[in-house]
């Protein structure tokens, strides 16, 4: 119990004073110091026949999943209202780096619409808990200028990574990154189980800076995302041979906290 109030004190001096809170409801961050594999027994959800419950993960396109919780909410990540796959989302997240990556008019019916960006100029502060999941967020910065992918004038806390916790799985969208993580991102983030990585190489980061990025969160699952004309061979060479590859010929995953591959895993959904 010392060493869970110790954990809590260091995210507190490392994260917002805001967001400190979110490590007392945070399951992902309460599992950032365990031991890998390990979740609380608290933290398990377990379906009634006794196995670990299950989210579908399906890719959409560009930067877009969605992912179908046990408890039967519908999430899309970076939603511009382009990609769809079935019915509407219940939650959707947006990043503003780019039209494609977020709508000012998204579907009235959509009932939880969780912008990047703080509207207010100020950073977001997104920590809900929505039905069975727990939806928090990571800012980040973005560049000012479109057409400038080598750094340039940044906006401070333009974007954000977001954080989903359900069925006692810690899943993160990098969204439209456009820079690397320092000691406080990684601490905010926490740990996770399966990340969303943008490979463009260009619009968002070069390959070797996500690369490394990626290697650093050491996730269960990686999935990319935001793809364009990238040889996934190329993204797969710099992650290192730590990484295993699964190729699916299908668009949507079901996993559970106890079916996450035992070796991290790069596994490539069909139309990445």
């Amino acid at each position: 119990m010392l060493r869970l109030f110790a954990v809590f004190a260091l995210l507190g001096s490392l994260i917002p004073a805001a967001n400190a809170q979110d490590a007392l409801r945070s399951e992902c961050l309460a599992m950032a110091n365990a031991p890998p594999r390990a979740t609380p027994v608290g933290l398990r959800r377990v379906a009634a026949k006794g196995k670990a419950e299950e989210v579908a993960i399906t890719y959409a396109g560009h930067s877009t999943y969605t992912i179908d919780t046990p408890g039967g909410l519908r999430i899309a990540t970076d939603y511009n209202g382009a990609y769809r796959t079935g019915r509407l989302p219940d939650i959707v997240t947006m990043n503003r780096a780019h039209s494609t990556h977020y709508s000012l008019f998204p579907d009235p019916k959509i009932a939880h619409v969780l912008h990047g960006w703080g509207d207010d100029g100020k950073p977001a502060q997104i920590a809900e808990r929505i039905g069975d999941v727990y939806v928090r967020n990571v800012t980040t910065d973005i560049r000012r200028t479109y057409g400038d992918y080598s750094g340039g004038d940044m906006i401070k806390d333009g974007n954000s990574i977001f954080i989903f916790e359900v069925a006692g799985l810690c899943i993160g969208h990098l969204g439209h990154l456009h820079h690397q993580l320092d000691e406080t991102h990684f601490a905010a983030i926490g740990r996770l189980d399966i990340v969303m990585v943008p490979i463009d190489g260009t619009y968002t980061m070069s390959l070797d800076g996500v690369s490394e990025i990626t290697r650093r969160l050491r996730a269960s699952v990686v999935l990319p995302m935001h793809r364009f004309a990238t040889p996934l061979d190329e993204f797969i060479r710099r992650i290192g041979q730590q990484f295993e590859v699964d190729e699916r010929t299908e668009r949507t995953l079901k996993i559970s906290r106890d079916t996450l591959p035992a070796t991290p895993t790069v596994i490539i959904l069909s139309g990445v």
